[in-house]
């Protein structure tokens, strides 16, 4: 089992986590065996194991064979999300299946966990030692016969209770369950923790429930899978960040989380440790996008549902929060968890997010885009819906001079941010063509004033003629990946002239290779945080498919194939690679496997009409 040493030696690579879930959470399970992340019954929950920020008080759930220095391997079956962790040593070759069964499969809130012995005898050991409520609170551990043990512990206000059964013996230590057991070839032993419903049933009880929920589990996601219409290069890439991203959604709420973690650094041993569980509207768009490029109309319903109630619910003036709770709730405070020593000692472990009510212009632009394309390919949009997009325009058209947080919300002050200006556009030209296309009624002499202004706007004080490039916001010199997505949106041709020779100035400054850094924290540019960054990974997706469009289709696949690399062995990204292009932040980042399947998408289509073969 892990003990204390050194801190690297008492945490695994971020990259080298799976994940596992029910579409009400997500748990990360490590190569060791070992569920160091997972917050029940969802995934705003506070969590039971966090030894992923502290490997001590964090609390985790390991089954580990006896096999000193063997060979590890993890996979997922194919067009699932189950996962396998193999343990290969010349003593024995011992399999962890992990899985938890979705409530199509008549099941949800459940951990499935099997230890298998394929060759030779095994002895293996198993520790579940919760920690409730972020290791804050205590609980009592009850065992109700050999096979069966109840946690009681505290999850915010309210109870939580777990039940860990098993096919093995076990004990209780110190509020925790453990077991010793060997297995010989071809034998195995289960596991199933469950969160306890009052007056429900517990579904562990049933004869045969691993087996039967393995097989549901295994055909919901294949069934899944092949609803994708997604046929081009790069297929199991495509569907295995589909399949991320079906993970990463609220099936409750129809939401997606920007990632099912918290606290995990973009620098190691650095401050910028955010909780990235809740819902942005400017992934929204991108969300919308992928979700129809790849067939799956019916979870673009449901977010576009969550999308427009957020809409009926602006504030007086008209605006909009940059982000919201997996529920829609408005209020995410942000709190330190200081008894948490943090991934690798990455203080602060934050929880709640001060960014929601920051000022974010951009939010609009992105959700007019969204709105735009659900209409188009989707389903046509209601008077309610029209009238609410209409107050939002207004308060655009009043408020896009004023400075702003920016899309990578800076606590360095406000700055009249360029992307933040195209992306105000974006909003109202949106607006204009689904007023034009519905023929509703809308004041659309004002919005063309306003949208024919702010594109002026853009070309004269955010473009430098001495550098030729159009720079981060008005006053600096700095340039900013975010610029990236302007022939993306549509603000400008892939194939202009200042176009290109911006492009050519990111090329020289913030890409390195076929990695791409957000900005660069010189040049006067400050983001009001301390320590470095790494390459942000969707930003490197976005230089792929900026590539694709402007017609250099050889350089975009080869950059595409070259960061199809960088991710993990099972094909997720963080959000950031680090100096050692080491997975960082908060994993895995559903924007940069949105990023991922639209670059594909735009690539392979203009591979085909080229006439690439293969």
């Amino acid at each position: 089992m892990l003990g204390s040493g050194t801190l690297a030696s008492r945490y695994a690579p971020i990259g080298e986590y799976g994940v596992i879930g029910d579409l009400y959470t997500v748990a990360l399970v490590g190569m060791d065996g070992s569920i160091d992340f997972l917050c029940l019954p969802h995934f705003d929950s506070p969590s039971v194991f966090a030894a992923l920020v502290d490997a001590e008080r964090g609390g985790r759930f390991q089954i580990a064979p006896l096999l000193d220095g063997a060979a590890r391997k993890q996979l997922y079956l194919p067009d699932t999300n189950v996962l396998l962790t193999r343990f290969l040593d010349a003593h024995g070759v011992a399999e962890l299946s992990d899985f938890m069964p979705v409530e199509d499969a008549g099941l949800a809130h459940n951990l499935v966990r099997r230890a298998k012995t394929v060759r030779g005898e095994v002895r293996f050991q198993m520790r579940c030692g919760p920690r409730f409520d972020y290791a804050r609170a205590s609980h009592t551990a009850e065992r109700r016969s050999d096979t069966e043990v109840l946690f009681f512990g505290r999850s915010g206000d309210g109870e939580l209770v777990l039940r860990l059964r098993s096919s093995v013996p076990m004990r209780l230590e110190n509020g925790a369950a453990l077991a010793e057991f060997t297995l010989g070839a071809d034998t195995s032993a289960w596991f199933v923790l469950e969160v306890v419903l009052a007056q429900e049933p517990s579904p562990s009880e049933q004869p045969d429930y691993e087996s039967d929920a393995f097989k549901q589990t295994v055909n919901f996601w294949r069934r899944w899978v092949a609803r994708s219409t997604y046929g081009g290069r790069w297929r199991e890439v495509v569907n295995r960040s589909a399949l991320t991203l079906k993970l990463l959604t609220s099936r409750q709420h129809g939401s997606i989380v920007a990632a099912p973690t918290f606290g995990l650094p973009e620098t190691i041993g650095g401050g910028r440790n955010w909780d990235y569980r809740y819902t942005w509207i400017r992934d929204s768009s991108f969300t919308l996008y992928g979700l129809m490029r790849l067939g799956y109309t019916h979870e673009a319903a449901d977010f576009m549902r969550w999308v427009m109630a957020r809409c009926s619910e602006l504030e007086p003036d008209g605006s909009l929060q940059i982000m919201y709770g997996l529920d829609g709730r408005h209020a995410l405070p942000e709190e330190v968890l200081p008894h948490l020593e943090g991934y690798m000692g990455s203080r602060p472990v934050r929880i709640g997010n001060a960014a929601f009510d920051n000022l974010q212009l951009d939010i609009y632009g992105e959700l007019m885009d969204s709105i735009y394309l659900y209409d188009k390919y989707g389903s046509p949009i209601g008077y309610d819906a029209w009238t609410n997009v209409v107050r939002l325009m207004d308060w655009v058209c009043t408020n896009w001079r004023q400075p702003d947080e920016g899309i990578w919300e800076v606590r360095g002050g406000r700055q009249e941010f360029l992307y933040s200006r195209v992306m105000c556009w974006v909003a109202i030209d949106r607006a204009i063509r689904l007023a034009n296309k519905r023929s509703f009624p809308a004041p659309l002499a004002r919005w063309h004033e306003t949208r024919d202004t702010i594109y002026q706007d853009v070309f004269t004080r955010f473009w430098d003629p001495t550098r030729r490039a159009f720079i981060q916001h008005v006053g600096a010199t700095t340039l900013d990946a975010a610029a990236l997505l302007m022939p993306l949106v549509r603000f400008v041709s892939p194939t202009d002239p200042r176009w290109l020779s911006t492009l050519r100035a990111i090329e020289r400054e913030l890409v390195s290779d076929s990695l791409v850094y957000r900005y660069r924290l010189a040049g006067g540019f400050s983001d009001g945080l301390t320590g470095e960054e790494g390459t942000f990974s969707m930003c490197s997706f976005w230089y792929v498919e900026c590539l694709s469009r402007m017609g250099d289709l050889h350089k975009a696949r080869f950059f595409f194939e070259k960061m199809l690399g960088y991710a993990n062995h099972l094909g997720l990204y963080g959000e950031e690679l680090g100096p050692q292009a080491q997975h960082l932040g908060n994993f895995p980042q559903a924007f940069t496997h949105l990023a991922l399947i639209s670059a594909a998408f735009d690539l392979d289509r203009r591979l085909s009409a080229a006439g690439h073969a293969g």
